[in-house]
C-alpha cells in the first residue's frame, strides 16, 4: 500500500497542480460526454485508453462489461442505476460497450457449477451472458485452435449483445432512433495496446485509428 499512499501524495502534488483550473470547475459539477460501460478488470484503465481527462467520462465497471435488460424493480440495482442517471440526469451523448481479450469473466462462462460454488454471485451475475455462450458454442468452428477462437469469440460476442441490451432501456432506444445518442461497442486487447470498434454494417470489430 506505500506505493498507493506516494501515488496519492504525487496526485495531489503533480496532477492535480497542473490541472486545477479544470478541478476547481468540476468541485460544482460534472457534465461528461460519454458513459463507458467497462470490465473491472484490473488492466482496464478507460481514461488512460481514450487519453481523456476528469469529467469526460461517467463510468460503469462490472465483471464482463454486463448491461443488464432493462426492468421494472424495487430491487438494488447498481448497473441499471448508473445507466439510468447517466441517460436521464446527465443527459451523455455517447455510450461505448468497452470489452477485451483475456476476460476472466467471459472464460468463466465455460466453467462448471462446481468450478463457480464458491462466488455464487459472480455465477449468478454470468447467467446475463447465457445466450452469449450459447451462441459461441453453435457458431465457433471445430478444429485445433477452437479454444482460442472460442475467448475472442466470446468476448466480442458478448460486447454486441451488451449492445443490444442497452435498447431494452426505453429513453436509449428513443435517443438512438432519434439520433440523439450513439452506442458505440470496443474491443481491447490488452498484449498489443489496440482498440477494435464494432462496425454493425458488416458486423466486424475494425482496428481504431487516426482520426481524420
Amino acid at each position: 500500500m506505500s506505493d498507493i499512499f506516494d501515488g496519492v501524495f504525487k496526485f495531489k502534488n503533480e496532477d492535480y497542480e497542473k490541472h486545477k483550473n479544470l478541478f476547481a470547475k468540476l468541485e460544482v459539477g460534472q457534465n461528461p460526454h460519454t458513459l463507458f460501460i467497462g470490465c473491472s478488470d484490473s488492466r482496464v484503465v478507460p481514461s488512460l485508453i481514450t487519453q481523456t481527462l476528469p469529467g469526460e467520462l461517467f463510468m460503469v465497471r462490472n465483471i464482463a462489461n454486463m448491461v443488464p435488460p432493462y426492468r421494472e424493480t424495487q430491487e438494488y440495482v447498481s448497473t441499471t442505476s448508473a445507466i439510468e442517471f447517466a441517460i436521464e440526469v446527465l443527459d451523455v451523448k455517447n455510450v461505448v460497450v468497452c470489452g477485451h481479450s483475456n476476460c476472466g469473466g467471459c472464460a468463466a462462462l465455460y466453467k462448471s457449477e462446481e468450478e463457480l460454488k464458491n462466488v455464487p454471485h459472480v455465477r449468478k451475475w454470468l447467467e446475463l451472458a447465457k445466450s452469449v455462450k450459447e451462441y459461441v458454442l453453435n457458431n465457433i468452428d471445430n478444429n485445433a485452435e477452437k479454444h482460442i477462437k472460442r475467448e475472442m469469440m466470446t468476448e466480442q460476442f458478448n460486447i454486441v449483445h451488451q449492445m443490444k441490451n442497452l435498447l431494452t432501456y426505453p429513453l436509449i432506444k428513443e435517443k438512438y432512433l432519434n439520433k440523439e445518442i450513439n452506442i458505440y461497442g470496443w474491443y481491447y486487447m490488452i498484449g498489443t495496446g489496440e482498440v477494435y470498434n464494432y462496425d454493425k454494417a458488416n458486423d466486424s470489430f475494425n482496428l481504431i485509428t487516426k482520426q481524420k
